[in-house]
């Protein structure tokens, strides 16, 4: 078997078991599902008014501006919890035998990323169905809709590197909020609540130069019909996962000398 076929069939294995006990089991489903239902309801419901604002003239709504933020949000902390699975099958020794069975451990990595890209998919079906429920406008065709969901699975899947990155350094779900807290911050130093230009003091510095805030617009341009800013993201996109990959292989390495 050649190592390409060898490393399929461990990403496979792993990816069907992180998916079934993803699905089998609500205490691992339903925070990665409830959370941006949350946001969604909080964001969208509560700060509608905001829509009123002058010189807000995202012409979709904002339910669908908010949505489009929970994409993005939804898929990176798919991704974090991804992560915590990894940290608990190295508490439960579970990722050692892994480490020792598999032939080609990259495989493994591929494998609970694939896991949770597919969990991400399932999310985001909740919450978009939700969204047209609550009356929310998509503008967008098919064809954008295909690109926010594109643009959706490659956040879940560098996020899932970064969290795997750390995992596997320090292979103790006590790691959570180390995988977490970045990425909730880098979030929300993004144009969250209102578009870039309306946003005010230090956070509008940041925010012009996080990655999230190109995602975003990206995001929020395929649900207008109006797509902006792909080129950026992808860049964007492109830099973080190969930073990604790097901090995760050296993590994969780090759990490989530990044993």
């Amino acid at each position: 078997m050649s190592a390409l076929a060898r490393t399929r069939s461990v990403a496979l294995a792993v990816a069907w078991r992180s998916i079934h006990n993803a699905f089998s089991n609500k205490a691992i489903l339903l925070p990665s599902l409830l959370f941006p239902l949350f946001f969604f309801i909080a964001f969208a419901g509560g700060l509608s008014g905001i829509r009123n604002a002058p010189d807000f003239d995202y012409r979709s709504g904002y339910t669908t501006f908010q949505f489009a933020f929970i994409c993005i949000q939804a898929s990176a902390f798919g991704g974090v919890f991804t992560g915590f699975a990894i940290a608990a099958d190295f508490e439960f020794g579970f990722a050692r035998r892994l480490l020792l069975a598999a032939p080609n451990r990259a495989g493994i990595v591929i494998g609970y990323m694939l896991s949770a890209m597919v969990r991400a998919v399932f999310v985001l079906t909740v919450v978009f169905c939700a969204g047209l429920v609550s009356g929310m406008r998509v503008d967008g065709s098919l064809g954008h809709l295909l690109g926010l969901l594109a643009l959706a699975l490659a956040v879940s899947a560098t996020a899932t590197l970064w969290a795997a990155g750390i995992a596997m350094r320090l292979r103790t779900m006590q790691a959570g909020p180390v995988m977490q807290m970045p990425v909730f911050i880098a979030l929300f130093l993004a144009p969250v609540f209102v578009p870039l230009h309306l946003v005010a003091g230090w956070v509008h510095d940041v925010a012009r130069y996080n990655p999230f805030t190109a995602l975003l617009e990206a995001a929020r341009g395929f649900m207008a019909g109006e797509p902006t800013k792909i080129g950026l993201s992808a860049a964007c996109l492109a830099a973080l996962f190969a930073l990604t990959v790097l901090w995760a292989r050296g993590g994969l390495r780090s759990a490989e000398r530990a044993g």
